[in-house]
């Protein structure tokens, strides 16, 4: 019996340095596979924070999973340079698409964690007619004050350096870019009216919006907004913004069933609900 959720790694070329990625799936070709789930991390994170989430959604869902660092974090090459303004919509434009060559994929799911679910979104609405699905976790969808409170106590702790040292475990010498490219994009006035309204506008598929109202990085307004009118957000008690590591069971077993409910045209639901 072939294992469902066995591990493969590919180094993908950009053309500004190479990203690592890894499929948590039975084979290492999408041959007659259903269309995979791709992960987008979150500001601080890379494939291997997300633990075994991966693997444990690709067993739920029956479906392969895609996870991959960004350039600058991770197993990935550094970035060249600062960060660009348009950060969050350049990995659909820019990465996905390589992505789809490298693995041999054409639809999708759009899948991401925190600034991560962002760049979901962004990317649902760019391929309007390849992305089956949208999922966020624990994502902003506008600046308010609880994100860059939260942030500049992310600042301050990371000024530490047994705090850099720790992600330096997964980020090696890119560690410090990693946290200035967080907290300065975040921090800058530059940034202060960034929002998602223009990305929500161009998705067409089903969306799900799950956030826990214990989140230090963004209050219960953002899945409301991001799911208004377009999907369903689900607010889960006593969690705060890692929802798939601090509920890994409850967050998997939800995307599951919404996911299952793609095929066979079910209600997904609209509004604000508790977590089942």
């Amino acid at each position: 019996m072939t294992d469902p959720t066995l591990a493969h790694d590919l180094r993908i070329e950009t053309g500004r340095g190479a990203i690592f990625a890894r499929m948590w799936w039975e084979k290492a070709s999408l041959h007659d596979a259903p269309p995979p789930i791709v992960l987008f991390h979150d500001s601080l994170g890379a494939v291997d924070l997300w633990r075994s989430f991966p693997r444990a959604l690709a067993v739920a869902t029956g479906r392969p999973v895609i996870a991959y660092d960004r350039l600058g974090f991770g197993r990935s090459d550094a970035f060249p340079g600062a960060l660009p303004a348009d950060f969050i919509e350049a990995e659909g434009r820019d990465t996905l698409p390589l992505l789809r060559e490298a693995f041999g994929f054409t639809q999708f799911i759009a899948c991401g964690h925190s600034v991560g679910g962002g760049m979901a979104v962004e990317t649902a609405g760019r391929y309007r007619e390849t992305c089956l699905a949208v999922i966020t976790m624990g994502a902003q969808a506008f600046i308010e004050d609880r994100t860059l409170d939260g942030i500049r106590v992310a600042r301050a702790t990371f000024q530490q350096p047994e705090e850099l040292a720790r992600l330096a475990r997964y980020h090696d010498d890119k560690a410090r870019w990693v946290v200035d490219a967080w907290t300065e994009t975040w921090l800058s006035p530059d940034f202060a009216g960034w929002t998602q309204d223009k990305a929500l506008d161009k998705v067409a598929c089903p969306l799900l919006a799950i956030h826990g109202d214990a989140d230090e990085f963004g209050s219960p307004a953002h899945p409301g907004r991001i799911a208004e009118g377009r999907g369903r957000a689900v607010l889960l008690p006593g969690i705060g913004h890692n929802p798939h590591r601090e509920a890994e069971a409850q967050t998997v077993a939800m995307i599951a069933g919404f996911l299952a409910g793609l095929d066979g045209h079910a209600d997904q639901g609209l509004g604000l609900g508790a977590g089942a």
